[in-house]
């Protein structure tokens, strides 16, 4: 590379409104500025996300974290060479705001517009942050998606396996709401464990009893429904202790599931003899200790190295948007006024849907 490419990425497929501006180079990946406007006091009163309050919320925020991530890079529209933006998959309303305002600013600056896939951004984040050679291990485990992923290239990813109903933080989040804790559920839960005994109530390990890598946690969260109106039942209600206990014993089953079907991912990833064997995680359930810590074990366990990103860049954000529409664009990618928004939209195109598939396409 010869010229620094300067990217501006927006992010807008769930509940945070997100800008930032990243510069590739010679000398390295630079985050210049990053931009999160969280909505958790809008949705709280409602105990999870509500898709209409999200779209209205980022149409009225996009542009002033624009703004202000321009600001804090010390940069104008035209010192960037494109914009790059989540096209899906995500809460369509969402997604289309993003898009939209990237049309409008790439209209205005006669800017190169790309289009990403938001989990191409979370699959990316290592070499971000790290510079990871491909190909790599990727854990992609958040509040909507968990897969094992083997990234080749910006965009060529092999899916080895993935859940077939709840993802993790999905799975914390109703659990959280079960037992009357906060939201978001995943920090809500993972410090009520903290406090508790994971040994205290068995909870299932769910599909460990069958081959492959993937995973369900549907299940588990009923196990979690049910323990809890069992001691409700026995107690006359639910003590702080017994409530911990369930915190510790539903994060000791996350974890031990992900940490199984990370051996057996790894198994099949090692097959290819990469040269630089890794296993990165990223994706807001990737900020849990326990979860995390898990998986560095099983990573020393098999000599691979293990990489989790900040946990600012684990969460949504832009500045992996922004990055991965720079390794698509340096590849060719470009995208047009027709670049559309898209609810669903796989990265491995060759796996069979894990959840179905309807109108919409694949749910991936």
């Amino acid at each position: 590379m010869t010229h620094a490419l300067t990217f501006l990425g927006l992010e807008s497929s769930c509940d945070d409104t997100a800008a930032a501006v990243v510069r590739v180079s010679d000398t390295g990946r630079e985050v210049l500025a990053s931009v999160v406007s969280g909505q958790t006091e809008l949705h709280a009163p409602f105990g999870g996300v509500v898709p209409e309050i999200a779209a209205r919320a980022h149409a009225e925020k996009l542009d002033l974290c624009v703004e202000e991530a321009l600001a804090k890079a010390g940069l104008a529209l035209s010192d960037l060479d494109g914009i790059a933006v989540t096209a899906g998959p995500g809460l369509i309303g969402g997604v289309m705001s993003g898009v939209m305002c990237a049309k409008g600013l790439a209209a205005g600056s006669g800017l190169p517009l790309i289009g990403v896939n938001h989990l191409a951004g979370h699959a990316l984040t290592p070499r971000l942050t790290d510079g990871l050679d491909y190909p790599y291990l990727m854990l992609l485990v958040s509040g909507g998606h968990c897969q094992f992923l083997i990234a080749s290239g910006p965009e060529n990813f092999t899916r080895l396996g993935g859940t077939i109903d709840d993802a993790p933080g999905e799975a914390f989040d109703k659990v959280a709401k079960l037992l009357a804790l906060p939201q978001p559920g995943g920090p809500s839960v993972e410090a009520e464990a903290r406090k508790g005994d994971p040994r205290a109530i068995a909870l299932p390990r769910p599909l460990l009893d069958r081959p492959g890598c993937d995973m369900s946690f549907s299940g588990l969260k009923t196990a979690v429904l049910r323990a809890r109106d069992q001691i409700i039942a026995e107690h006359g209600g639910l003590p702080k202790a017994r409530r911990a206990d369930l915190c510790a014993a539903f994060q000791a089953s996350v974890s031990d599931v992900l940490a199984e079907k990370s051996r057996r991912a790894l198994r099949e990833y090692l097959t290819q003899a990469p040269a630089h064997p890794a296993l990165a995680v990223a994706g807001g359930v990737a900020a849990n200790k326990a979860i995390r810590g898990a998986l560095e074990t099983v990573c020393a366990e098999m000599s691979v190295a293990f990489l989790a990103p900040p946990l600012a860049l684990c969460t949504d954000n832009a500045a992996m948007i922004a990055y991965a529409g720079i390794e698509r664009y340096q590849g060719g990618g470009r995208d047009g006024m027709d670049l559309v928004a898209r609810p669903r939209w796989p990265l491995d195109q060759n796996a069979r849907a894990l959840l179905g598939s309807g109108k919409k396409g694949a749910k991936g």
